[in-house]
């Protein structure tokens, strides 16, 4: 038994040896230091906060708060006893409907009648000639319910005269904001 146990002793020596040579160079390394450069930043520029746009200004006028007729509606007159709209008149009311229609305002077509006649017939009258407006408002596209009707019949004259040219301007149909 001494071969074998020999042999084993060889085998242990042998194995611790080259243990030890495999230990041995595999050794620590020292670590790498190395330096970081420092690192330049540039200066930190503050920007100023964007200035708050001006509100926008409308273009035109302010067609809620104004009077119609100082933003180019004109009323339209009407022969006596009449209501119905001539060439005249329709050249009138095509301008208005565009300026309704690009205002998209509300407004009322009040009717008005001179001073002859009786109460109820010139209050019929100024409803006749202020629903001929609006309906022919319609006709060009200004939307029916932008356009609302009063008639005055006598009661709210232009011109307090009672002659025939002061009765000519209390014959009309009048643009007013509700």
């Amino acid at each position: 038994m001494k071969n074998g146990s020999s042999s084993r002793l060889w085998l242990v020596v042998l194995s611790l040896a080259l243990a030890l040579a495999v230990l041995s160079g595999c050794s620590k390394k020292p670590p790498v230091v190395t330096e970081t450069a420092p690192v330049e930043q540039a200066p930190v520029e503050r920007i100023a906060p964007a200035p708050k746009p001006e509100p926008v200004q409308p273009k035109g006028p302010d067609y809620e708060n104004l009077e119609p007729s100082k933003y180019g509606i004109e009323d339209v007159f009407f022969g006596y006893d009449k209501y119905e709209l001539d060439d005249a008149q329709m050249a009138i009311l095509n301008k208005n409907a565009r300026i309704l229609k690009d205002a998209g305002v509300t407004v009322v077509v009040s009717g008005h009648c001179d001073e002859r006649g009786t109460i109820e017939y010139n209050l019929a009258l100024g409803e006749k000639r202020a629903k001929v407006v609006t309906g022919y408002l319609a006709s060009l596209g200004v939307p029916a319910g932008k356009v609302k009707v009063t008639s005055y019949g006598e009661s709210r004259p232009f011109n307090a005269g009672h002659t025939e040219a002061d009765w000519a301007q209390n014959r009309r149909a009048h643009f007013e904001r509700p």
